[in-house]
């Protein structure tokens, strides 16, 4: 799918410039791992024109681990995900990094049961969580926080969306859920309770159930300007759709075919975030995290915790068995992006409403 959408585009872009004689916007591919609104920011600056001169390819994968490989191949330049992949990034050598914290998830997760089961009888069970992405890193951290041993259950390697029927059918006893799946499964299975949720103090202050932006590093080193364009582009459309939450939450819609109603049980509609959603990061907030800024970003997290963060989610893939030894979080980061934005004076902070 990749391909066709790049080589159409690259085909329109050339009869452009042939017909106006104006040379061609410099093109931009970025990755979104699955259909999500936290990862829709750059299709809104490219449709509000908010990246003059730039031309922003954007190709939903549906598939974390595949859009993971496209990055790491130069295949696209940038890719909204969950931050649990950093880790695995900085072990196998991809040249991958996170260049900034993007929105930490603020309820939108859970940890959903099937009837009957509780935290006494599920080992030796099975259990839907999606390898290597946030849903097995809360599925593991919740398993801990109920001292049953990750080796007790049996993981099944499943989507939100693929490990609905399972759920519904009994053949799993717990799974890792998000909007609009996990009302799809109370609503249709009698006795289903939720277990745990991101937006608990206690998941919040951690700081590893978040998305980010992620960069090739060639994209960083070898087209440094295009990498800061792109980085403030973002930021600038989370802006446009604070003022403008309405249209912004409809072009979502359209562009990920959700329905509305579903955009806004997941991003909300007060242009910040939802309680039992998602959380935005204004620009001063996430450089913040990344130690960029002077001040105290949410929840607790801690300025500069941007490495601390990687390091947790690496030391729970050691222990679920996914990862084998605590990598050099540093190795996987790159804050200097935010840092020459922050010293080019670049600046924003925003309020719900």
């Amino acid at each position: 799918m990749f391909r066709k959408v790049t080589t159409s585009f690259v085909a329109a872009a050339a009869l452009t410039a042939a017909s106006n004689g104006a040379m061609a916007a410099e093109t931009i591919n970025v990755g979104l791992c699955v259909s999500w609104p936290g990862y829709a920011m750059l299709e809104i600056a490219q449709q509000k024109g908010l990246a003059e001169g730039y031309e922003i390819n954007s190709v939903i994968f549906d598939d974390p681990l595949g859009g993971h490989a496209a990055l790491a191949a130069g295949q696209i330049d940038i890719y909204e995900c969950t931050g649990d992949y950093t880790p695995l990034a900085i072990e196998r050598g991809t040249g991958v990094v996170n260049v900034a914290l993007a929105n930490p998830s603020y309820g939108v997760d859970h940890i959903i049961l099937a009837p009957g089961v509780t935290a006494e009888n599920i080992e030796g069970q099975s259990i839907g969580a999606p390898q290597a992405y946030i849903g097995q890193l809360q599925m593991g951290v919740w398993l801990d926080s109920i001292h049953v041993p990750f080796d007790s259950v049996e993981w099944v390697n499943l989507l939100a969306d693929e490990a609905v029927g399972p759920m519904l059918s009994g053949d799993l006893a717990a799974a890792y859920l998000y909007e609009p799946w996990i009302t799809k499964v109370l609503d249709n299975l009698p006795g289903a309770t939720s277990a745990a949720d991101t937006g608990e103090d206690w998941m919040l202050k951690t700081g590893i159930f978040t998305d980010v932006i992620y960069m090739n590093g060639d994209f960083v080193a070898n087209r440094r300007a295009a990498a800061l364009d792109m980085l403030k582009a973002r930021f600038e459309a989370v802006g446009w759709w604070n003022a403008n939450t309405e249209e912004g939450n409809q072009l979502m819609s359209d562009f990920l075919r959700w329905p509305l109603a579903d955009v806004e049980s997941v991003i909300g509609t007060n242009g910040k975030y939802l309680q039992g959603g998602i959380y935005m990061y204004d620009f001063n907030e996430s450089a913040q995290l990344c130690g960029a800024m002077e001040g105290e970003p949410p929840f607790g997290i801690g300025n500069g915790s941007i490495e601390k963060v990687i390091t947790t989610i690496n030391e729970y893939w050691v222990r679920i068995g996914l990862m084998t030894e605590v990598q050099d979080a540093s190795k996987g980061v790159d804050c200097s992006l935010m840092e020459e934005l922050v010293e080019a004076g670049y600046s924003q902070s925003l309020a719900a409403h």
